[in-house]
């Protein structure tokens, strides 16, 4: 059964977001979604300042099997993007929520949050729901 942390927000598509004490949102995939596509070989990542749009693609994960658009729970601007992916991927697969975050983010639009799911919406949509 995946993990599925109750204090984060989640989209449809598989990726959590977290909003931090300073306002900026940490953004990667579930434990579903790492356990779905298997091992990680390479992130595609955007640039620090670029801007994201809610719900459009920023990126892509390649894994062995393959290979998975990344969307973005939030529109602003990417002010991190995790260093430690470009030389360990699989940092997704093990740590999906803590080492293996994708993207630090600072939201444009903050009522875009209220849109995304909880955890028990999301445990639902993955059919892990009570």
């Amino acid at each position: 059964m995946p993990e599925i942390p109750s204090h984060l927000r989640y989209t449809a598509e598989h990726e959590w977001i977290s909003i931090e004490d300073d306002g900026t949102a940490l953004i990667g995939i579930t434990d579903f979604a790492q356990s779905e596509l298997g091992d990680i070989v390479f992130v595609e990542l955007p640039e620090a300042g670029d801007t994201l749009t809610q719900m459009e693609t920023f990126g892509s994960i390649e894994a062995v099997k393959t290979v998975a658009d990344l969307y973005a729970p939030l529109s602003g601007e990417v002010v991190e993007v995790n260093p430690e992916l470009q030389d360990a991927p699989t940092l997704i697969n093990e740590s999906p929520y803590d080492d293996g975050w994708i993207i630090k983010l600072r939201p444009s639009d903050t009522s875009e949050y209220e849109k995304l799911l909880s955890a028990e919406q999301y445990g639902d949509h993955v059919g892990e729901g009570d």
